[in-house]
């Protein structure tokens, strides 16, 4: 099996997965953000994720079926 490149300075999910980097799957807390609730407050300390997250989040209100295959969201999301 290939080594998986680890995603230092990448930012976007697009690129993320279009790239095949290393990558832990959390979608399936996503969906319980987004069920769940209302407002929500970022406060995590730099360098920890809170870009990606916030561009998960826009792909997958977008649409961008083919990103999240292989994900805990893909067959539970419309």
């Amino acid at each position: 099996m290939p080594r998986r490149m680890l995603p230092i300075g990448i930012q976007t999910f697009r690129d993320l997965r279009e790239r095949g980097c290393y990558y832990v799957d959390k979608t399936d807390y996503l969906a319980n953000l987004v069920a769940e609730g209302k407002l929500y407050f970022l406060s995590r300390p730099r360098r920890f994720g809170k870009s990606l997250l916030v561009d998960t989040l826009k792909e997958l209100f977008e649409g961008s079926e083919p990103l999240f295959r292989g994900t805990a969201i893909h067959d539970g999301w419309d």
